[in-house]
């Protein structure tokens, strides 16, 4: 899988509580995978957050596209299924620093807690 991580001017950032727990392991942001059938965009900033995914799937919706989605990914057989402009925007939308204050909100304390346990 490729994980974007060099956004917003960030080198290769890190969430100072590490990912799962280790400091080592960059904090996603968004993804591209390729799938026996399907190929497959994780967009972090979606997850969880029901204001930017209500936007991406109303956007998704008004290019005309057919939306294959889960809590974050999003399905697609070819590159010609996706609004480009859309995952663009989408990406845009959430800077780095709100999005790592997010995770820090939703799991900083459980993972302050595993390492203190």
């Amino acid at each position: 899988m490729m994980v974007i991580n060099n956004l917003d001017g960030f080198a290769d950032f890190r969430f100072h509580a590490g990912y799962h727990c280790d400091p080592k392991l960059p904090m996603p942001f968004a993804g591209l995978a390729s799938q026996k059938n399907h190929m497959t965009l994780y967009v972090m900033t979606v997850y969880g957050h029901s204001v930017t995914e209500k936007w991406f799937r109303q956007a998704w919706a008004a290019a005309g596209k057919k939306l294959d989605m889960g809590k974050c990914c999003v399905r697609f057989k070819k590159l010609e299924d996706v609004p480009l402009d859309v995952v663009g925007e989408l990406i845009a939308r959430v800077p780095v620093k709100e999005y790592l204050a997010y995770v820090e909100a939703t799991v900083g304390d459980r993972i302050k807690k595993r390492r203190n346990s």
